[in-house]
């Protein structure tokens, strides 16, 4: 599924089992990799009162705004912004994981196949930092001297789609590193456990059927292709209803 796919109105639900298959189970339910923050604060309007702990005022904008592209709201339910992937992002940025200390970071540094894993210096606080301000400066050369979140709706999805195909040139971050970097976490936080600040009403697990962190649900697993009838639960015992 690509930012183009989300353009062209490409069916949520497939994309969420089909992401499933590619983001492992602890980051949707956050058994261990992930550091967790009380999340009982509530939801927030569009990103706009929580104070990021990360990134600054500038990059706040710009990630609001590419998250609302890349899942945005539609007759399927909420998109990554209203819950709250952004804030879920910021948060992970200040972990270990956000650090770096999750790769071997050392050098030499070559190119390598997909398979074996993040072959950049980089890690992912700075790619967001460098990457987001590489595709500002893009987009001021490109318009007229406006930002990415100023931009039209179909003009940011053709800078994402750009990005995503390792278009332009950039010299800091690669655009096709940065693309993946926040396209990986809009995913991630879409499908969380809310504990973690993303998927504030359980609006994605509600939309594939996946019962959460309930403690009992095996006498459903031999019931393919029907859909749960009893709604997610939370980590933290927040039911999702149906």
């Amino acid at each position: 599924m690509s930012s183009k796919a989300v353009a062209e109105g490409a069916s949520r639900r497939r994309f969420l089992k089909g992401s499933l298959t590619l983001i492992p189970a602890v980051a949707v339910l956050g058994a261990g990799l992930v550091e967790t923050r009380d999340a009982a604060a509530g939801p927030q309007s569009a990103g706009q009162q929580y104070q990021p702990l990360y990134f600054n005022a500038a990059e706040w904008q710009f990630l609001l705004a590419a998250c609302d592209r890349l899942i945005p709201d539609d007759e399927n339910g909420p998109g990554a912004v209203a819950e709250g992937v952004p804030e879920f992002i910021d948060r992970q940025m200040e972990t270990g994981y956000g650090h770096g200390g999750l790769w071997y970071l050392q050098g030499p540094f070559l190119e390598g196949p997909a398979e074996l894993g993040p072959q950049s210096r980089l890690s992912p606080r700075e790619i967001y930092r460098l990457g987001i301000a590489e595709v500002q400066r893009h987009c001021q050369r490109q318009f007229a001297g406006k930002r990415f979140e100023a931009l039209p709706r179909e003009a940011q999805e053709a800078v994402l789609t750009q990005l995503e195909r390792g278009e332009p040139a950039f010299e800091a971050c690669p655009a096709a590193l940065f693309f993946g970097q926040i396209w990986q976490n809009t995913r991630e936080g879409y499908l969380a456990d809310p504990v973690h600040g993303g998927n504030r009403s359980m609006a994605s697990w509600r939309m594939i059927g996946f019962p959460g962190a309930r403690a009992d649900f095996t006498d459903w697993v031999d019931r393919p292709n029907q859909a749960y009838p009893q709604g997610p639960v939370s980590i933290a015992g927040k039911r999702g209803g149906l």
